[in-house]
């Protein structure tokens, strides 16, 4: 997806108002030091007593008490659930756990990150926590949030393209008084752009939005809602229907579009890992993941897949059920690249492109107790911080990749379920 020069510069000036852009870029060149794996919490384990030395664990380095993820019973007052849930009678409890220390080193996200992950699928975080460690053993992972938007894209059907003609031309001349609606509308949506596709009688417009904190489909509906409002009232040519939502914008599903239009942030990561760690974490040497990589992405293009990976949509919708995020969203945010090379000195190069990540850190379920713990346990709840949790969702979906491509080049994959994936009667 190609970033127009006016966001390209957009970007670079939020970055200056963190720190110079030049010390950014040093800050972001590879590191060839080996970090020691002494935070991690132990080694895999079900009884009462490592679960309770990861809570004190994470209790102890974040400084965060675990008050609701201590509670293995029901929440008392169900008038908490108002606006997530309609018709309540109760929990459904997914269990979580955590990957990390993730070394993450990004424009918002820097440092030591433990991750949580809720499912119900054996192996998947023991192989999203050995990704985790022989990333940060090599360095870390360098992860970057390069561009954000939402859109909607309301459609308005008319009798003939003449008809058409007088109502763009309308539109275009009042794209500013749009402006000023959206933000009358909504404290925190920003109307970027307003983009036209006619086919025939009809044309829809695509409004994109930047919506703060928040993930924004929510927002950009009312926004979207308050503008077509004010054109069907003004508007000189009066279409004989009109939707809010044409299914163009690619709100929960995975789309062509994905790959020409940021939807949510576009995240790209990258890390290199040594032969000696990925022979000894991975049990697997750089050339045979790179092999497997090679004969994996001819597949994918036989299959037709939107996108070029192994399994996004594993650790996103792991993150997005612990994180109160809307879980739907995996189907347009796992749409994505990873790419692996051989470096020089045949350490193998990975990198993981997400166009489309959907994420927030205020709003929907972010404020539910046991979800706004897991995002605190990143210091990634509230305002100013979902730039930060995207980067550290791209460094985990890294890890996870290289994990389970190690895993099937070294013959390793089946045997992982085994031990981890199946309950023993």
């Amino acid at each position: 997806m190609a970033t127009s020069s006016e966001k390209a510069k957009q970007l670079i000036h939020l970055f200056n108002n963190i720190k110079p852009f030049n010390e950014i870029l040093e800050e972001l060149k590879p590191e060839h030091e080996i970090l020691d794996d002494v935070l991690s919490p132990g080694t895999i384990s079900w009884n009462a007593a490592s679960v309770s030395n990861r809570r004190n664990f994470i209790e102890a380095k974040s400084g965060i008490k675990l008050n609701f993820l201590r509670k293995d019973t029901e929440f008392s007052n169900p008038e908490h659930f108002k606006g997530n849930i309609e018709n309540y009678i109760g929990m459904t409890c997914v269990p979580t756990g955590i990957v990390g220390p993730l070394h993450v080193k990004g424009t918002s996200a820097h440092g030591d990150f433990i991750v949580p992950m809720a499912t119900t699928e054996g192996a998947l975080i023991a192989s999203y926590h050995r990704g985790a460690k022989a990333t940060r053993l090599c360095g870390g992972i360098t992860s970057v949030c390069l561009t954000e938007g939402v859109q909607r894209t309301p459609i308005f059907i008319f009798n003939s393209l003449s008809e058409v003609g007088t109502f763009l031309q309308w539109i275009l001349e009042n794209i500013n008084t749009f402006k000023k609606i959206v933000a009358e509308t909504s404290k925190h949506a920003i109307l970027d752009d307003v983009r036209i596709n006619m086919e025939g009688n009809q044309v829809m417009l695509v409004f994109e939005y930047t919506t703060g904190d928040a993930s924004g489909q929510n927002m950009v509906t009312f926004c979207t809602e308050a503008v077509c409002n004010y054109i069907i009232a003004n508007s000189p040519e009066k279409p004989q229907y009109w939707y809010i939502e044409s299914n163009y914008s690619g709100d929960k599903k995975a789309t062509a579009v994905s790959f020409s239009n940021v939807r949510g942030k576009k995240v790209t990561a990258e890390a290199i890992i040594k032969k000696e760690v990925a022979k000894k974490i991975l049990n697997a040497e750089p050339e045979d993941i790179y092999r497997y990589w090679k004969c994996s992405s001819v597949s994918t293009v036989q299959s037709g897949s939107i996108g070029n990976q192994g399994h996004f949509a594993n650790g996103l919708a792991a993150i997005f059920m612990a994180c109160g995020q809307d879980v739907a969203c995996v189907s347009e945010s796992f749409a994505g690249i990873t790419r692996m090379d051989l470096t020089e000195n045949n350490d193998l190069y990975i990198a993981v492109t997400l166009p489309c990540l959907m994420v927030g850190t205020v709003g929907g379920g972010t404020e539910l107790p046991t979800q706004k713990e897991c995002l605190e346990i990143m210091d990634c709840c509230g305002s100013g911080k979902a730039r930060k949790f995207a980067e550290i969702c791209g460094a985990t979906i890294l890890a996870g990749e290289l994990s389970i491509a190690a895993a099937i080049a070294s013959g390793d994959f089946s045997n992982a379920h085994k031990i981890f994936g199946r309950k023993k009667k």
